[in-house]
């Protein structure tokens, strides 16, 4: 790799990483009820929500309030988007006159958009309106992001109650979390975009002449193109900032309307990672000890940087097959080198290598290059990140609720080496949390193999490739490649990241159904443990430190989370990954 690649990294971790207490900071000031600046002009609006939803601000819930509000919240959001867009085509806000989205195709849109996957089964401009994009996806990406947010901190709320049943009230997290944190945020953003050329505007698809006239398939002249434009800007910003990723156009943040500059790239991948490691700091900071926050940070951090340089080193290096064909693999001021294939040449390989490891370690599943042409193990690391259990940062408030479940995990594995009954930040860890955390740990990988499994062995997975009597095809690549596309396809859904290896034909019905369900499993089924481990610990008294008392804010405390998360992952998916891309690293250096 090159000195100017590794200043592009170092910068990009420099830059975020100082945002981290800043935003952290101000985070934790919106959840205890502080006064954040913002309040003047906000609180007002806030009173009246509550009035709306029919609560207080002093108004707690128990775990199953909290967790019969998350979702009968989304429920509602999902069918509102699933409406918008079965209807569309007789709503406002339609200058392209697209018709009704097909059934299945609206069912897993749905899905996805209220389980933060974004999942995108087509193409953004030739099938939504204005109106469902603004109005369904657009909200969505704030509601589902919020509700993420609010379920760690109601599981924050438990690891530092004392003998409570409250563990703080639905309504009010997501309200604060949309009007003081998200909305500000995406705002900025959104005008930091627009000023570098990101389309936002309600005129219907431009037509313009094209500078060199040429024919199509059939030899018929082609002189002019249609240019979709929209509303993007206001999209791509909360895409990015709630780790959603769904784009407004078919390709992206790889489109020049969506991600036109290298300073939108920088803004964007900065955005992707920004709220997830500042949540880290809020946590600490809310539990009383920051020290606990910067631990998870840094065993995050450890696990994301070799697995960026593994993708980058790959990448740069290019294959064989390549340099077999004369091609010059060398980067210099004339060429970025290596494996350019689905990069863009205005972001390179660096850039490209860099957002696909962010993207696909926080849960967010944009891209600005396609994941399907990246070498075998370039392929491999955001593949593996996502079945790490979307924990390495992960999506805004479920990346950190899932590492502290694996913390969890963490003293109590350390508590049966001792024989002594383990405790994280001063609450026993008993068997009702280890069932909970059990759960969340299985529920992800039995969905992403068993629909895997489902794919790869039936004709309605395998497509008409396989079976001509099929009236559609999925699998475009037969071999290791086409399993690897069904299995990062899964592993996306079924760890709610939303982005695609790009080869697999999955706008069908199997595909559609299956997926939707693998997204709502992933999401919600989470949650649940989530908020019942929160009622739990939130009942329970506050131990003492005592001379046995595992410390978790040291350095052997963060190897001991690192192992527990890779030897999870390791464990449930290396079969499945020789299958893929270990094989097709293996075939392409012909051995």
């Amino acid at each position: 790799m090159t000195a100017n690649g590794w200043v592009q990294i170092v910068l990009y971790l420099v830059v975020l990483f100082a945002l981290v207490k800043p935003l952290g900071w101000y985070m934790a000031r919106v959840y205890e009820g502080q006064n954040v600046g913002l309040n003047t002009l906000l609180a007002p609006l806030e009173r009246r929500l509550y009035r709306l939803l029919g609560t207080r601000e002093d108004a707690g819930q128990s775990w199953k309030q909290y967790a019969i509000a998350v979702i009968l919240f989304n429920a509602l959001g999902m069918l509102a988007v699933y409406g918008l867009q079965r209807l569309q085509a007789v709503l406002p806000l339609n200058p392209a006159m697209l018709g009704a989205v097909t059934p299945d195709s609206s069912f897993n849109t749905a899905a996805s958009f209220a389980s933060n996957t974004n999942w995108q089964g087509y193409g953004g401009e030739v099938t939504m309106s204005y109106l469902t994009q603004m109005l369904g996806l657009n909200v969505q990406n704030f509601l589902s992001s919020a509700s993420g947010i609010a379920v760690l901190v109601a599981l924050i709320r438990g690891l530092r109650g004392r003998t409570t049943q409250s563990i703080g009230n639905f309504w009010v997290d997501v309200t604060r979390t949309t009007l003081y944190i998200l909305l500000p945020l995406a705002l900025i953003l959104a005008l930091a975009l627009v000023s570098q050329g990101v389309v936002q505007s309600f005129n219907p698809p431009t037509e313009v002449p094209l500078l060199q006239a040429t024919t199509d398939g059939d030899g018929n002249p082609v002189t002019t193109q249609t240019l979709p434009v929209g509303p993007a800007a206001s999209q791509v910003a909360i895409k990015q900032l709630g780790t959603n990723g769904g784009g407004f156009f078919n390709v992206n943040s790889a489109h020049p309307f969506e991600n036109p500059t290298p300073l939108t790239n920088f803004l964007q991948m900065l955005s992707i990672l920004l709220i997830p490691a500042a949540l880290c700091y809020t946590f600490g900071t809310m539990v009383g000890d920051t020290r606990q926050g910067w631990v998870v940070l840094a065993a995050m951090t450890i696990i994301f940087v070799p697995l960026l340089v593994l993708a980058v080193v790959q990448e740069q290096a290019g294959t064989p097959q390549l340099a077999q064909l004369g091609v010059n693999l060398v980067a210099s001021d004339a060429q970025a080198g290596g494996n350019m294939e689905g990069k863009e040449t205005r972001f390179g390989v660096v850039n490209s290598a860099l957002w696909a490891a962010a993207t696909t370690a926080a849960s967010n599943g944009s891209v600005n290059s396609m994941h399907g042409s990246y070498t075998p193990l370039g392929g491999l690391v955001p593949l593996f990140l996502m079945q790490l259990g979307e924990v390495i940062f992960g999506g805004v408030g479920s990346g950190l609720y899932g590492m502290l479940i694996f913390a969890i995990i963490a003293v109590f594995i350390a508590g049966l080496m001792v024989g002594r009954t383990p405790e994280y930040l001063g609450k026993k860890i008993e068997a009702f949390e280890m069932k909970m955390a059990s759960l969340f740990i299985l529920i992800p990988c039995v969905v992403v193999l068993f629909f895997t499994a489902l794919a790869v062995s039936t004709p309605w997975g395998k497509g008409a490739l396989y079976d001509p009597n099929i009236s559609y095809t999925s699998i475009y690549n037969p071999g290791a490649h086409g399993f690897s596309e069904v299995l990062y396809a899964y592993s996306s859904m079924g760890n709610n990241n939303g982005s695609a290896f790009a080869g697999l034909g999955a706008n069908n019905p199997f595909y559609n159904t299956t997926g939707g369900l693998a997204m709502l499993i992933a999401r919600f089924w989470l949650m649940v443990p989530v908020l019942a481990i929160a009622g739990s610990l939130a009942a329970k008294k506050t131990v003492p430190v005592g001379p046995g008392t595992l410390p978790t804010d040291t350095p052997l405390f963060v190897v001991m989370l690192i192992g527990v998360v890779i030897i999870v992952g390791a464990l449930t998916f290396i079969p499945a990954l020789v299958l893929g891309p270990i094989v097709e690293h293996l075939l392409m250096l012909g051995l």
